[in-house]
């Protein structure tokens, strides 16, 4: 694997460090928002009941989101720290600047991001079919 290439300068990885780091700790504090209110007593109240299940069905995917969010954000503070942040995983190309900006936790550039989503969509497309 290619350690970071001179198109990192220190001060963007550091720039990025920051912004994951402070990612993190949203996702973190959501998801233990998230844990509490499920640990909340429920209504007896039939009416408030099937409300209260709607509820937590879209606080257990928003769960679930956050989540995998939170080790993609992980696992990029992870790539930072064995000097591999901003190069793609998969082709061991740099990452583009923007793109970084854009998803700071990417594993991937443009290139390799686009061809892993138009396989998936190619996969869904012949189970659709």
């Amino acid at each position: 694997m290619q350690k970071q290439s001179s198109s990192q300068p220190r001060q963007h990885i550091e720039k990025h460090k920051a912004i994951l780091d402070e990612r993190r700790h949203e996702l973190e504090t959501r998801l233990r928002a998230i844990e509490h209110d499920f640990e909340q007593p429920r209504n007896p109240d039939d009416d408030d009941r099937a409300t209260e299940r709607n509820n937590d069905e879209v606080l257990e995917e928003l769960g679930e989101t956050g989540q995998k969010e939170l080790l993609a954000v992980q696992a990029a503070l992870d790539r930072i720290q064995a000097g591999t942040f901003g190069i793609c995983v998969k082709c061991g190309k740099p990452i583009a600047e923007r793109r970084l900006d854009a998803v700071p936790h990417t594993p991937f550039c443009q290139s390799c991001a686009s061809a892993s989503s138009r396989k998936s969509e190619s996969i869904v497309g012949k189970h659709d079919a």
